[in-house]
């Protein structure tokens, strides 16, 4: 048990130097593709995720669209927790991979269409994760946090680190948050949380424009947002220890 915390903690290390540290020279050009990708994406495509992001936030702040059912576990130990969170991953990988597919299929207008959906899974996902580390997901507070985990995975070099900054001590500042959504300005947030997250990126969510094969893209894309997740608990998680 001890051996697999060291690993965590490694683990916790190195991803937390990657987010922080400086761009490198490649970063900064491919930022620079990016950017350039950035002006070919049509205005329809601009709308469509911006409209997503908006609808995403106020549903994860406001609704009980996501909300599980399930009880966060106590007791168990860390070990025990992550196997059911890379189960848990899997089963999304592979829902995702189906639907890419689909969609990917069905060319740019059904992925503009059911780019929300697609969305939807993925914030499925951040809360099931968020329950089996044992986060009330009922908790306004906790559900900030999923939002912010989102924002990091799907953000720029530059982007990620300025999210990160938030999301550390974030157990300090449960004192200080609103406890319900009443206190909070939350379109401040979502026009704050729109402009951290890359766009070119993000993007990469439509099948058609991600990859030429959505199934593909939409895999790769859901593994990554779980990884991030993972490693966003585990920090918090080994401090309370």
């Amino acid at each position: 048990m001890d051996n697999y915390k060291q690993k965590v903690e490694i683990e916790l290390e190195f991803w937390k130097r990657d987010i922080l540290k400086k761009p490198s020279a490649l970063s900064k050009v491919t930022d620079g593709i990016q950017k350039k990708i950035n002006t070919y994406i049509p205005d329809k495509v601009h709308n469509a995720i911006t409209a997503a992001i908006k609808g995403m936030t106020k549903a994860v702040l406001f609704g009980s669209t996501y909300t599980t059912s399930s009880t966060p576990p106590m007791g168990m130990s860390l070990i025990h927790r992550e196997a059911l969170v890379r189960e848990k991953i899997d089963g999304y990988c592979k829902t995702g991979a189906a639907e890419g597919g689909i969609t990917g299929a069905g060319g740019f207008l059904m992925s503009m269409a059911d780019f929300p959906i697609l969305v939807g899974i993925k914030m499925k996902m951040l809360f099931e994760i968020a329950a089996l580390y044992g986060f009330d997901v009922k908790d306004f507070r906790e559900r900030l946090y999923i939002l912010y985990i989102f924002q990091l995975a799907f953000s720029s070099k530059e982007g990620a680190a300025k999210v990160f900054l938030h999301m550390q001590d974030w157990d300090q500042k449960l004192i200080v948050l609103p406890e319900s959504s009443d206190n909070f300005d939350w379109k401040t947030f979502q026009q704050e949380y729109r402009d951290y997250i890359d766009i070119a990126k993000l993007a990469q969510l439509l099948p058609v424009i991600g990859a030429a094969v959505g199934a593909v893209a939409n895999y790769q894309l859901i593994k990554k947002l779980g990884k991030t997740a993972t490693q966003a608990y585990r920090m918090r998680l080994i401090k309370k220890e």
